[in-house]
């Protein structure tokens, strides 16, 4: 009916002309928002944070905050960084009786599991209770309660003390613990 009322000329130009307008809304738009990504929130330049998330580990402080850092955000690539070569972990087996001691290799594979395994890890250091440093070595032993929550329903809680031995490389100026002998209830 409208066919016989409009030519079919006329009906294609409007056709046209609408197609024409949607289309420069569209590039506007586009222009408009500026290839920006509106799921994605802008960088936050004023934020100010009094400590860096992780430390150059060229001072004891920064090797705590990034064993924190690398628990707290299941991180085996900074954990692994923490550790020398010839490192060795050491823990008491109560219901055996004896101590467990294990090297780098495995305590990556145990803690890699760890970071899998659970939903969410929580490590507060706590008071140094004895720290010796010379130019190239370190004994620390702090302090610490760690939180594992597997599920909402199943959450451990880990309190004790890292009696930690550290090295500092000579051509790096960086602390790699060597020894870690854990004193937890564990």
């Amino acid at each position: 009916m409208l066919s016989e009322i409009i030519p079919a000329g006329v009906i294609l130009k409007e056709r046209v002309s609408i197609n024409k307008i949607l289309y420069i809304l569209f590039v506007f738009l586009f222009l408009l928002m500026g290839c920006t990504n509106p799921f994605a929130p802008a960088f936050d330049e004023n934020f100010d944070d009094n400590r860096p998330s992780l430390s150059d580990l060229t001072t004891l402080e920064g090797v705590f905050q990034n064993f924190q850092y690398s628990y707290t955000f299941k991180d085996t690539l900074i954990y692994g960084k923490l550790l020398a070569g010839d490192f060795i972990f050491t823990y008491r087996d109560y219901d055996q009786g004896f101590d467990v001691s294990w090297a780098r290799d495995e305590d990556m594979l145990t803690t890699n599991g760890l970071f899998r395994n659970s939903e969410r890890l929580d490590l507060i250091w706590n008071n140094i209770i004895l720290s010796t440093e010379d130019s190239t070595a370190a004994t620390v032993i702090r302090g610490f309660n760690l939180n594992i929550t597997f599920n909402p329903t199943d959450v451990v809680r880990v309190d004790g003390r890292a009696n930690l031995s550290l090295r500092k490389d000579k051509e790096t100026q960086t602390w790699q613990i060597t020894r870690w002998l854990d004193e937890s209830n564990f």
